[in-house]
Protein backbone atom coordinates (compact mmCIF):
# COMPACT_ATOMS: atom_id res chain seq x y z
CA UNK A 1 0.00 0.00 0.00
CA UNK A 2 1.38 3.28 -1.21
CA UNK A 3 2.90 5.35 2.10
CA UNK A 4 2.67 1.96 4.11
CA UNK A 5 6.14 2.33 6.66
CA UNK A 6 7.96 -0.88 6.03
CA UNK A 7 8.87 -2.48 9.24
CA UNK A 8 12.43 -2.62 10.15
CA UNK A 9 13.93 -5.80 10.46
CA UNK A 10 14.27 -7.08 13.69
CA UNK A 11 18.57 -6.20 14.95
CA UNK A 12 20.40 -8.83 16.03
CA UNK A 13 20.59 -7.06 19.48
CA UNK A 14 16.81 -6.42 19.84
CA UNK A 15 16.57 -10.18 19.37
CA UNK A 16 18.97 -11.63 22.27
CA UNK A 17 17.38 -8.46 24.25
CA UNK A 18 13.99 -10.81 23.82
CA UNK A 19 15.47 -13.97 23.81
CA UNK A 20 16.91 -12.74 27.11
CA UNK A 21 13.95 -11.30 28.36
CA UNK A 22 11.92 -14.39 27.14
CA UNK A 23 14.52 -16.27 29.51
CA UNK A 24 14.09 -14.44 32.65
CA UNK A 25 10.63 -14.48 32.45
CA UNK A 26 10.29 -18.12 32.01
CA UNK A 27 12.73 -18.79 34.62
CA UNK A 28 10.80 -16.72 36.91
CA UNK A 29 7.31 -18.77 35.74
CA UNK A 30 8.90 -22.08 36.30
CA UNK A 31 10.63 -21.22 39.97
CA UNK A 32 6.55 -20.16 40.52
CA UNK A 33 5.04 -23.34 39.55
CA UNK A 34 7.42 -25.21 41.41
CA UNK A 35 7.16 -23.32 44.58
CA UNK A 36 3.17 -22.86 44.38
CA UNK A 37 3.30 -26.81 43.64
CA UNK A 38 4.97 -27.60 46.69
CA UNK A 39 3.91 -25.60 49.41
CA UNK A 40 1.09 -23.32 47.72
CA UNK A 41 0.42 -19.95 47.12
CA UNK A 42 0.07 -18.33 50.77
CA UNK A 43 3.34 -19.84 52.06
CA UNK A 44 5.81 -18.51 48.62
CA UNK A 45 6.81 -15.38 48.65
CA UNK A 46 7.97 -12.65 46.17
CA UNK A 47 11.52 -13.08 47.80
CA UNK A 48 11.30 -16.58 47.79
CA UNK A 49 10.43 -16.84 44.41
CA UNK A 50 13.18 -14.54 43.43
CA UNK A 51 16.03 -16.56 44.85
CA UNK A 52 14.68 -19.70 43.41
CA UNK A 53 14.56 -18.19 39.76
CA UNK A 54 18.10 -16.44 40.29
CA UNK A 55 16.51 -13.72 38.38
CA UNK A 56 17.11 -9.80 39.89
CA UNK A 57 13.86 -8.63 41.75
CA UNK A 58 13.41 -5.57 39.41
CA UNK A 59 12.83 -8.49 36.81
CA UNK A 60 10.26 -10.09 38.49
CA UNK A 61 7.81 -6.51 38.61
CA UNK A 62 9.08 -5.64 35.07
CA UNK A 63 7.60 -8.61 33.59
CA UNK A 64 4.75 -9.08 36.03
CA UNK A 65 3.79 -5.41 37.29
CA UNK A 66 0.81 -6.84 38.78
CA UNK A 67 3.01 -9.03 41.20
CA UNK A 68 2.47 -12.03 42.88
CA UNK A 69 -1.32 -12.34 41.38
CA UNK A 70 0.02 -11.93 38.07
CA UNK A 71 2.40 -13.96 38.29
CA UNK A 72 0.31 -16.94 39.86
CA UNK A 73 -1.71 -16.77 36.71
CA UNK A 74 1.03 -17.30 34.33
CA UNK A 75 2.35 -20.49 36.88
CA UNK A 76 -1.76 -21.89 36.81
CA UNK A 77 -1.41 -21.80 32.88
CA UNK A 78 1.96 -23.63 32.71
CA UNK A 79 1.06 -26.06 35.41
CA UNK A 80 -2.58 -26.82 32.93
CA UNK A 81 0.00 -27.31 30.21
CA UNK A 82 2.11 -29.52 32.00
CA UNK A 83 -1.33 -31.52 32.75
CA UNK A 84 -1.91 -31.37 29.38
CA UNK A 85 1.40 -32.70 28.14
CA UNK A 86 0.90 -35.50 30.94
CA UNK A 87 -3.21 -36.10 29.75
CA UNK A 88 -1.80 -36.63 26.38
CA UNK A 89 0.77 -38.64 27.16
CA UNK A 90 -1.94 -40.81 28.47
CA UNK A 91 -4.49 -40.69 25.96
CA UNK A 92 -2.42 -41.15 22.47
CA UNK A 93 -1.40 -44.95 22.90
CA UNK A 94 -5.17 -45.80 24.82
CA UNK A 95 -7.11 -47.46 22.83
CA UNK A 96 -10.08 -47.15 25.59
CA UNK A 97 -11.43 -45.03 27.74
CA UNK A 98 -10.56 -47.78 30.42
CA UNK A 99 -6.93 -48.10 29.13
CA UNK A 100 -6.53 -43.99 29.35
CA UNK A 101 -7.59 -43.99 33.25
CA UNK A 102 -5.25 -46.21 33.42
CA UNK A 103 -2.82 -44.58 31.86
CA UNK A 104 -3.27 -41.12 33.60
CA UNK A 105 -2.86 -42.98 36.94
CA UNK A 106 -0.18 -44.99 36.13
CA UNK A 107 1.81 -41.22 34.72
CA UNK A 108 0.60 -38.97 37.90
CA UNK A 109 2.25 -42.17 40.12
CA UNK A 110 4.98 -41.71 38.68
CA UNK A 111 5.16 -37.83 38.73
CA UNK A 112 4.60 -37.98 42.86
CA UNK A 113 7.21 -40.55 43.10
CA UNK A 114 9.68 -38.74 41.24
CA UNK A 115 9.43 -36.18 43.29
CA UNK A 116 9.31 -37.81 46.44
CA UNK A 117 5.42 -37.10 47.04
CA UNK A 118 6.23 -33.23 46.84
CA UNK A 119 4.21 -32.72 44.09
CA UNK A 120 0.93 -33.42 42.78
CA UNK A 121 -1.31 -31.28 40.92
CA UNK A 122 0.03 -28.36 39.82
CA UNK A 123 -2.65 -26.31 40.21
CA UNK A 124 -4.60 -27.52 42.81
CA UNK A 125 -2.99 -26.58 45.63
CA UNK A 126 -3.39 -22.88 44.39
CA UNK A 127 -7.26 -23.15 43.22
CA UNK A 128 -7.78 -23.98 47.03
CA UNK A 129 -6.39 -21.07 47.96
CA UNK A 130 -7.67 -18.54 45.07
CA UNK A 131 -10.35 -16.12 46.50
CA UNK A 132 -12.55 -13.30 45.48
CA UNK A 133 -9.82 -11.25 46.58
CA UNK A 134 -7.48 -12.81 43.74
CA UNK A 135 -10.21 -13.08 41.34
CA UNK A 136 -7.75 -13.42 37.85
CA UNK A 137 -5.90 -16.59 39.81
CA UNK A 138 -9.58 -18.29 40.61
CA UNK A 139 -10.51 -17.51 36.76
CA UNK A 140 -6.82 -18.93 35.69
CA UNK A 141 -7.76 -21.82 37.99
CA UNK A 142 -11.36 -22.75 36.50
CA UNK A 143 -9.83 -22.29 33.36
CA UNK A 144 -7.42 -25.23 33.81
CA UNK A 145 -10.01 -27.34 34.89
CA UNK A 146 -12.55 -26.30 32.19
CA UNK A 147 -9.72 -26.98 29.43
CA UNK A 148 -8.88 -30.65 31.34
CA UNK A 149 -12.33 -31.92 31.17
CA UNK A 150 -12.73 -30.74 27.43
CA UNK A 151 -10.20 -32.78 26.84
CA UNK A 152 -10.81 -35.77 28.78
CA UNK A 153 -14.25 -35.82 27.33
CA UNK A 154 -13.36 -35.72 23.44
CA UNK A 155 -11.11 -38.24 23.98
CA UNK A 156 -13.66 -40.33 25.65
CA UNK A 157 -15.99 -39.96 22.65
CA UNK A 158 -13.11 -40.08 20.66
CA UNK A 159 -12.96 -43.52 21.93
CA UNK A 160 -16.00 -44.72 21.84
CA UNK A 161 -18.02 -43.85 24.56
CA UNK A 162 -21.39 -42.11 23.97
CA UNK A 163 -21.06 -38.13 24.44
CA UNK A 164 -23.56 -37.61 27.61
CA UNK A 165 -21.94 -40.73 29.18
CA UNK A 166 -18.48 -38.92 28.05
CA UNK A 167 -19.18 -35.49 29.93
CA UNK A 168 -20.06 -37.34 33.53
CA UNK A 169 -17.14 -39.85 33.47
CA UNK A 170 -14.37 -36.81 32.74
CA UNK A 171 -16.10 -35.09 35.56
CA UNK A 172 -15.87 -38.26 37.47
CA UNK A 173 -12.40 -38.95 36.81
CA UNK A 174 -10.64 -35.68 37.17
CA UNK A 175 -12.24 -35.04 40.58
CA UNK A 176 -11.38 -39.24 41.57
CA UNK A 177 -7.70 -38.25 40.40
CA UNK A 178 -7.40 -35.22 42.25
CA UNK A 179 -8.77 -36.69 45.63
CA UNK A 180 -6.65 -39.31 45.20
CA UNK A 181 -3.12 -37.35 44.38
CA UNK A 182 -3.86 -35.24 47.82
CA UNK A 183 -3.89 -38.74 49.55
CA UNK A 184 -1.15 -40.12 47.90
CA UNK A 185 0.81 -36.91 49.23
CA UNK A 186 -0.42 -37.32 52.77
CA UNK A 187 0.35 -40.76 53.22
CA UNK A 188 3.56 -40.97 51.29
CA UNK A 189 1.67 -44.16 48.99
CA UNK A 190 0.35 -44.42 45.19
CA UNK A 191 -2.26 -46.52 46.66
CA UNK A 192 -4.65 -44.36 46.14
CA UNK A 193 -4.12 -43.83 42.68
CA UNK A 194 -3.81 -47.64 42.39
CA UNK A 195 -7.23 -48.03 43.99
CA UNK A 196 -8.90 -45.33 41.71
CA UNK A 197 -7.52 -47.59 38.65
CA UNK A 198 -8.81 -51.00 40.37
CA UNK A 199 -11.87 -49.45 41.37
CA UNK A 200 -13.35 -46.90 38.54
CA UNK A 201 -11.69 -48.97 35.77
CA UNK A 202 -15.23 -50.83 35.00
CA UNK A 203 -17.24 -47.83 35.06
CA UNK A 204 -15.04 -46.61 31.87
CA UNK A 205 -16.23 -49.72 29.47
CA UNK A 206 -17.85 -47.09 27.01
Amino acid sequence: MAGQAKKSPETPVASRAKSKGEQTRRALIDATVDLFQRQGFAATGLNQIVAESRQPKGSLYFHFPGGKEELGVAAVRCGAGMVETLLQAAITPAETPRAMLENVAVLFAAELEASDFTKGCPVSTIALEATEETPNLQLACAEAYSGWLAMIERAFVAKGMQPDLATRRARLGLSTLEGALLLARTERSTRALREMIEDLSPLFEG
